[in-house]
């Protein structure tokens, strides 16, 4: 009998409409486009406006587009995982939220909090469901609103990151596509560097956490790009010599749209030239637990049923990981 595993049939993203470019934001902070083009890359981001609104509205446009594109009753949905850390509100998850809203209600869902990891640690959870037999259809999502967390007086995090949602939708295979293969890890010794002090049980809101400012994204920028570098080119090195994957035969390297430096010194460190990453960090910024699905629906035109990919993810707490992923259909056969 063949091995069962669990393919990504369809890939599903939404971005919000007002878009931050570098020049507006350079009236907003003390910087300017070419300190953020040489420094991280990015030169513009997606915001999502609007009063009220959270993570779950990004995340159900992602995946009516996924369910759309893939002609799939959302009541045949089993299971639905959303990696974010900007839940619309600490209960009902948000996982919970884009169910209800989508239509999916016989799937239990739960939120994943990895960070810019969470994706990638959902795919992973959401793949075990498919090989066990206990879902057949799962949906996972990636999610978060970080204009809500970033500090825009802030020059050192503020041109980092945008809005954006990316879902995915996992069905038995057995043809030998799927995620073959995972290797992921955390440690909390590096939360100090990449953290939200307040908010939680530790720390709830008072005056003097919002007067000092913890209920924002704090980042040591140094201590970050050297331990992201390190850890994603290690898991994705291990990944390739356990499944004997080559430069020459793995077609993408998927990785977190954190920093472009950090993106070609993790390809450069596993032997991929920039040629053979996915980037869309210029356009996007960096989305948290979004980056990796909106690679994947950004790129999906582009792949080619049988393509070696290796997702790769490094996020506060710390939390990173890679994975190895044969890619399940043509993806022109899917038009946007």
């Amino acid at each position: 009998m063949a091995k069962i595993t669990a393919a990504i049939t369809g890939v599903g993203g939404y971005l919000p409409e007002y878009i931050l470019d570098n020049n507006e934001l350079s009236r907003m902070v003390d910087t300017s486009d070419e300190w953020i083009m040489s420094r991280i890359g990015i030169k513009s981001r997606h915001i999502l406006k609007g009063e009220g609104v959270g993570t779950s509205f990004m995340g159900v446009k992602a995946v009516n587009d996924l369910l759309e594109k893939c002609d799939v009753d959302p009541m045949t949905v089993d299971l639905v995982i959303c990696g974010t850390v900007t839940p619309d509100m600490f209960f009902p998850s948000t996982a919970n939220l884009i169910a209800h809203k989508c239509g999916m209600k016989k799937a239990f869902a739960f939120d994943l909090s990895a960070a810019c990891s969470g994706f990638l640690f959902g795919l992973v959870t959401g793949s075990k469901y498919i090989e066990t037999g206990a879902a057949r259809r799962v949906v996972v999502i990636g999610a978060d609103k970080n204009s809500s967390i970033v500090d825009y007086t802030d020059r050192s995090v503020s041109p980092i990151f945008g809005d954006g949602a990316g879902a995915v939708l996992l069905e038995p295979s057995t043809d030998g596509s799927g995620v073959l293969d995972a290797d992921l890890h955390s440690d909390a010794d590096g939360g100090v560097h990449l953290c939200i002090k307040a908010g939680g049980s530790a720390y709830p809101a008072t005056e003097e956490t919002v007067r000092n400012r913890w209920h924002y994204i704090h980042q040591e920028g140094q201590a970050v790009f050297k331990a992201a570098v390190s850890n994603m080119s290690d898991v994705s090195l291990n990944i390739m010599q356990r499944n004997g994957l080559t430069p020459e035969n793995i077609t993408y390297l998927v990785p977190h749209q954190a920093n472009m430096r950090i993106i070609a010194a993790t390809a450069q460190r596993i032997g991929l030239p920039v040629e053979k990453c996915m980037i869309n960090i210029e356009k996007f910024g960096n989305t948290t637990a979004a980056t990796l699905p909106l690679c994947l629906w950004d790129y999906e035109s582009r792949m080619k049923k049988g393509d070696n990919l290796i997702l790769a993810a490094f996020g506060g707490g710390y939390t990173w990981g890679a994975a190895y992923v044969r890619w399940a259909y043509d993806g022109g056969d899917f038009s946007r």
